[in-house]
């Protein structure tokens, strides 16, 4: 699987082989969220963040215009250390939703539901 994300979860995902690029490899660190869903797109790769409210407000946009995208995997912090994902927890989440069998293209996933 391809990702562009803004985590540092890139050791971990690189051992579980998936190809990984960080907003400092294209050079967007910083840049608005609707830059970063762009720039994933534009390399066909799924997006990763812990931004929910922002990453399913544009997702609900792209799917109202009748659009598409590569997908959108999001992790939600509890604020509380002993709920919140692990960089662990995510790659064995990632795991989890790909073995599913569940599409992904055109969706939003929370992957706290995917532990």
């Amino acid at each position: 699987m391809n990702l562009y994300l803004d985590l540092l979860l890139v050791r971990l995902l690189r051992q579980a082989n998936h190809d990984v690029r960080l907003p400092a490899d294209v050079g967007l660190i910083g840049a608005d969220d609707p830059v970063h869903l762009t720039a994933a797109l534009a390399e066909r790769r799924l997006l990763l963040s812990r931004n929910h409210d922002d990453f399913l407000q544009l997702h609900v946009l792209i799917m109202q215009a009748e659009g598409h995208h590569t997908g959108i995997l999001i992790v939600r912090r509890d604020n509380d250390p002993t709920r919140d994902m692990t960089p662990r927890g995510i790659v064995h989440a990632i795991s989890n939703l790909l073995q599913s069998g569940v599409p992904v293209p055109d969706q939003f996933h929370i992957l706290n539901h995917w532990r």
